[in-house]
């Protein structure tokens, strides 16, 4: 299945908005939330293929802070699909780890408690790690930075002269792992939505049409074949990059 993937450049980090359950449902006849329950065995496919092609990390956008703005009965079947998904064998059977980013406290306590759970249970493992992005707002995430770091300051612990990039890296929600270098946005939409504003700023971008259930391993392969087509260039010129072998570099501190 992977024959045509350049094993050697598959990216470590791979994010995803995972776009179009309800439509999926919607065009059915079906109830919205059943596009959510098909949308979580996607999930469960592509997280096993994303560990043994060697990803490192894997983010899915699964509620965002204005999706509480839904009706209610579709926030609660999204959450207890949450806490269903989190199954142990789909984590220990892959070697992945689980890590969730987003305003943990406006969670009800019971996905707290899940998400601490499985937190602790999975922290050993030393393959994937999965992140799941709930209740994530990027503005909101940088929000929360500004106002940590104007405390520091405050507090007399840092210089305003001393922020830097890595400053507002290191209080990101995201800080325990490296921004992605593709991006993948499924069901036709062509924006970010909110996500990970900070963390994209160079990432290759992804679209495609198919509706997040529909979202097959070949899917995910094609848009990793993309990104093995493009080159990699984060301001420099063409030239530049093919005279200093930076893509080569970036290979290797991927390894």
């Amino acid at each position: 299945m992977s024959t045509q993937l350049d094993m050697e450049r598959i990216p470590q980090h791979i994010a995803i908005i995972m776009d179009g359950n309800g439509r999926w449902a919607t065009e059915r006849g079906l109830d919205r939330t059943f596009g959510h329950k098909e949308g979580v065995e996607t999930v469960r496919r592509i997280t096993s293929e994303c560990s043994r092609l060697g990803v490192k990390y894997l983010t899915l956008y699964t509620f965002s802070t204005e999706n509480w703005n839904r009706p209610a009965y579709e926030i609660d079947a999204i959450m207890d699909l949450v806490i269903n998904f989190m199954r142990m064998e789909l984590f220990s059977d892959n070697n992945v780890k689980f890590r969730m980013v987003g305003d943990f406290q406006r969670l009800s306590p019971s996905v707290q408690k899940k998400i601490r759970d499985m937190e602790d249970m999975t922290a050993q493992y030393d393959g994937l790690t999965l992140v799941v992005a709930l209740s994530y707002s990027s503005k909101q995430e940088l929000v929360n930075v500004t106002k940590q770091i104007a405390q520091e300051v405050k507090d007399g612990k840092i210089s305003a002269d001393d922020i830097t990039e890595d400053t507002i890296n290191s209080h990101l929600w995201t800080s325990f792992m490296p921004d992605p270098e593709l991006l993948i946005r499924t069901g036709g939409e062509l924006r970010i939505s909110n996500y990970l504003l900070w963390q994209i700023a160079y990432s290759e971008l992804y679209f495609c049409d198919t509706y997040w259930p529909d979202f097959s391993e070949q899917d995910l392969h094609k848009a990793i074949q993309s990104y093995q087509n493009r080159q990699r260039r984060f301001g420099k010129t063409e030239a530049q990059v093919a005279a200093s072998g930076l893509n080569q570099q970036i290979i290797s501190n991927n390894e």
